[in-house]
């Protein structure tokens, strides 16, 4: 009987030993890991490219223009101070391709743009790769000049406010929409409540102020350049050719050719800010990290 005890108490104490072992194996799995990421992007930002002498300053626009994406007024905003400021930064490049976005996170990054030409007394010129569309011709419309490929899609100057209606659904299936609201207008855009005619007139009067201010930002941007014709504020879109020709654009070409012919400063030094690995990995793994991180550090803490 005694040596089962002991037997037991060996196994069990053994089985203790065994769990401690891998918990402080996953601690410190998290700090390393944590601790890793943290030199990481340490070691990115001290390795950064420094610029050497003149060269040409690269901002890229890409993708949705929103304030939760790399073509946010916050991430480009700060880009393009840092170009400005820099001293062998010859002139600022916009390579734009994104197909719009935000009207104001648009509008925030045109009038900074405009801000810091004038302040800074130097050059942006905008390269148009496969799209500069609604929001983005917004923003390019602030360079002294815009360039593009032939193939190349401007335009789309014009808002919109899209949804859903399922009014129509909800009736058929017997489905009664049960809204409250203080407010007469407080459901307004509500995809299971009817439109009134005041209401659709409101946001319409809404659109279309904000599309005259889209127009003035373009009209002051682009001045006597611009062929205004019956189309030009549509909303329709053409290609770097009939752009050209409706002065939407200045010239057809590239950013090796206008770092090289235009500012004269074949170096190219990118300010765009970008995700390294280790960022990432902190963005997929962060809430997961940092709390396992914290709860390492404070059972490390604990340790006897």
């Amino acid at each position: 009987m005694e040596e089962t005890v002991d037997e037991l108490a060996r196994a069990f104490f053994k089985d203790r030993r065994t769990d401690r072992r891998w918990k402080l194996f996953f601690r410190w799995s998290w700090l390393l890991l944590f601790a890793v990421i943290a030199w990481a992007l340490v070691t990115a930002r001290n390795h950064a490219a420094t610029p050497s002498g003149p060269h040409t300053a690269l901002v890229e626009v890409r993708g949705e223009i929103a304030s939760d994406t790399e073509a946010s007024a916050e991430l480009l905003v700060g880009a393009l101070k840092n170009a400005f400021e820099d001293e062998g930064a010859q002139a600022i490049v916009l390579r734009i391709n994104s197909p719009g976005g935000s009207p104001v996170q648009a509008g925030i990054i045109n009038d900074e743009i405009r801000r810091l030409k004038a302040k800074h007394q130097k050059k942006v010129y905008a390269v148009v790769e496969e799209t500069c569309a609604s929001g983005a011709y917004y923003i390019a419309v602030a360079a002294d000049e815009i360039y593009a490929d032939k193939a190349s899609i401007v335009g789309s100057i014009g808002v919109l406010m899209d949804g859903f209606g399922f009014t129509g659904a909800m009736e058929k299936l017997g489905v009664e929409r049960r809204l409250q609201t203080a407010g007469e207008n407080k459901g307004i855009g509500d995809p299971f409540s009817p439109v009134s005619e005041k209401q659709r007139a409101y946001t319409q009067a809404m659109l279309d102020q904000i599309h005259q201010q889209f127009i003035g930002v373009v009209k002051e941007g682009r001045g006597k350049r611009l062929k205004i014709g019956p189309d030009t504020f549509s909303g329709l879109f053409w290609n770097g050719q009939q752009a050209l020709e409706m002065g939407l654009i200045d010239h057809l070409g590239n950013l090796d050719m206008v770092a090289r012919d235009v500012v004269k400063a074949e170096e190219v030094i990118d300010y765009t800010p970008r995700d390294n690995v280790a960022e990432r990995l902190a963005k997929r793994f962060g809430a997961s990290i940092g709390a396992g991180a914290v709860r390492a550090l404070q059972s490390t803490l604990n340790l006897r």
